[in-house]
């Protein structure tokens, strides 16, 4: 079997299945969360709920999260702060805006969208890899982060990091051929989405349920979220 085989392999039938189960594993995690329900409210209020969630959602797209005076906690740890909105933003936009990424999203769904230019998401791969690496080093080195840092840890940053590097590889052709990269993102990337359901990189699907609960709770004490 040839690196034309396997590449066939993990774009075809066994990125079928890794999808088949990201899923329906987020699927039945959502489900889980909707049962939880929403306690009801014994307080009386004083502000409007309503207005709390309006401003929470308007500041999230007004300023972007990793902006340390936004939620006051560059004096904390400005590195792993930064660093972690930085590698999230550039997820987020080669995910989503990446060409080769858009045209998997189009054979999905059945529609596009604008991309970036290739030199823009060229950079922001690279701010996700380097983002990545510097959030390693401070659990290495930070002395509380490494001692509450187990194995699942480390093993979500393999995860996430191996698409990212394969991807910037294949894209600047490096270290091996075309085809044998191409193949080693799409195995990375397969058990990724495989992995996701199963762990804390899933937290990306509850961002709209804290962000309403959280704007939902300042605006009944009339405080801002």
């Amino acid at each position: 079997m040839g690196w034309t085989d396997i590449l066939r392999f993990f774009r075809g039938p066994f990125f079928t299945v890794s999808l088949i189960i990201f899923v329906g594993g987020m699927a039945y995690r959502l489900f889980r969360i909707i049962l939880l329900g929403w306690p009801r409210d014994r307080v009386e209020s004083r502000g409007s709920k309503a207005v709390g969630i309006v401003k929470t959602y308007l500041k999230g797209l007004a300023f972007f999260p990793f902006i340390p005076w936004v939620r006051r906690t560059f004096g904390k740890n400005a590195l792993t702060y930064i660093a972690g909105g930085l590698f999230h933003l550039s997820l987020f936009l080669v995910i989503f805006f990446g060409t080769p990424h858009m045209l998997v999203w189009k054979s999905l769904l059945g529609f596009g969208w604008p991309t970036l230019p290739v030199p823009a998401a060229d950079w922001l791969s690279a701010i996700g890899i380097i983002s990545l690496l510097m959030l390693l080093i401070n659990r290495l080195t930070h002395p509380v982060l490494r001692l509450i840092t187990k194995s699942p840890v480390w093993l979500n940053w393999t995860l996430v990091f191996l698409p990212f590097v394969t991807g910037y590889a294949m894209t600047h052709h490096l270290l091996f051929r075309y085809e044998a990269l191409f193949s080693l993102h799409m195995i990375t990337v397969d058990i990724l989405l495989i992995w996701i359901p199963l762990s804390r990189i899933s937290h990306f699907l509850f961002y709209f349920f804290s962000r309403t609960i959280h704007g939902a709770q300042a605006g009944k004490r009339a405080v801002n979220p």
